[in-house]
């Protein structure tokens, strides 16, 4: 006589069709047994049902029942024998979310082999999003977030995917407060250099403004340089520079649906009050914080009034926004691409490189370097189609995806 299992694992595979899942646990009812774990997907139609039960004294004759039920289904089934229960893996547990456009077999193979190698073991995956980026999160148990983040991040360099490693905690779920730098993040290019070309100056201004967001350059020495070449440039020429600026793509989705979760949004900015103040109500950020440029009889006079906001002074806003609402800087998401975003990077629990410098990239948590803004929302759990849902009921029509 068989040894009588402790557990049964029955998997079952096919077209998908509704009333599977029901069937499925009716004959399960039967026997009366206690379910531990159930995963169910469904991938272009194809159903994969696995549960995991307490198995009966019995068992065999609800493996007969199963199979049956299979069968019935036009299913395949499949019924193995436990031995022990369904207890948490040991060790560390980590959200690996993967982004690619395209993102393909080869580097999946790669990363996954890099778990494997570290020891750690892929218990799900789920896709966050198919279109304009490919996303997927791996629930990864087994190794510690920081012991697993380098090779990953190497192997992802190499492959020209972006790869995100995060502890799997209750910080997750947590209401944050975002901070984001503004220009060549949340809007597209440099104000500065904007406002260079008015006064006929953009090929110099540009060149030091490349040299700061390196590192090469002492920031705030930079910022006072590339100002004073601004001296005698009208006033409105900040209008002109402000009605031609473009959002990051994904920008407004990015806010939209994160405010609609209770997140808070603030911009720390190396750029100017006169154009952040109007991007931050216009957006509907809480907070905002950059440098004042003198005006005299309508006039850019050259100089910044009061202290440059730089590296240190992005860090210490980051602090005092998060003490204001009273969240945690472990709580705090940061989001920037220059050498003077790197202190706010660091002060936040999740510091993102958006499409930055690669002096930014090696030192933060993360990078994302695909051109949408809303792709951070995939590192955060949420996936293309709950927030397409949210916009839906909204009223807001989403362009419908390549079939």
């Amino acid at each position: 006589m068989d040894d009588l299992p402790k557990t049964l694992l029955i998997t079952l595979t096919g077209k998908d069709r509704p009333g599977v899942t029901s069937a499925v646990f009716e004959a399960l009812a039967s026997a009366r047994v206690e379910v531990l774990d159930v995963e169910q997907i469904v991938l272009r139609r194809r159903l994969v049902l696995g549960v995991l039960v307490g198995a009966p004294r019995d068992w065999k004759r609800l493996r007969d029942r199963v199979e049956r039920v299979a069968s019935d289904l036009d299913m395949h089934v499949e019924v193995d024998r436990g031995v022990g229960d369904n207890r948490s893996r040991g060790g560390g547990r980590s959200h690996v979310t993967i982004i690619g456009a395209p993102l393909r077999a080869t580097a999946m193979a790669a990363l996954a082999g890099r778990i494997a190698d570290s020891g750690a073991n892929i218990d799900r995956i789920e896709r966050m999003a198919r279109y304009p980026v490919t996303a997927i999160e791996l629930h990864v148990s087994g190794v510690e977030p920081a012991a697993l983040r380098p090779a990953l991040v190497e192997e992802a360099t190499r492959l020209g995917v972006d790869v995100a490693v995060q502890p799997a905690n209750l910080l997750r779920r947590a209401r944050r407060l975002i901070v984001m730098d503004v220009d060549s993040t949340l809007i597209q290019g440099e104000v500065i250099e904007m406002l260079a070309a008015h006064a006929g100056c953009e090929q110099e201004v540009a060149e030091v403004t490349t040299a700061a967001m390196n590192g090469d350059l002492d920031f705030e020495q930079s910022l006072r340089e590339r100002v004073a070449l601004l001296e005698g440039l009208e006033v409105e020429a900040l209008d002109r520079v402000y009605e031609a600026i473009e959002y990051a793509p994904g920008a407004r989705t990015m806010v939209r649906t994160l405010t609609r979760l209770g997140y808070r949004f603030a911009m720390v900015s190396g750029g100017f009050t006169r154009i952040t103040d109007r991007i931050a109500t216009d957006l509907g950020f809480d907070f905002a914080r950059a440098n004042d440029l003198e005006v005299v009889d309508g006039r850019l006079t050259g100089r910044i009034e009061g202290a440059v906001v730089d590296r240190a002074g992005k860090a210490e806003a980051l602090r005092d926004f998060a003490a204001e609402l009273g969240i945690p800087e472990a709580a705090v998401i940061a989001i920037g691409d220059g050498a003077n975003d790197l202190d706010m990077l660091n002060a936040a629990g999740l510091g993102i490189a958006y499409n930055a410098k690669p002096v930014v990239q090696r030192a933060a948590d993360t990078a994302v370097n695909v051109p949408y803004l809303d792709a951070i929302m995939y590192l955060l759990g949420i996936s293309r189609e709950e927030v397409e849902a949210a916009d839906a009921e909204a009223g807001i029509v989403t362009p419908a995806p390549p079939v």
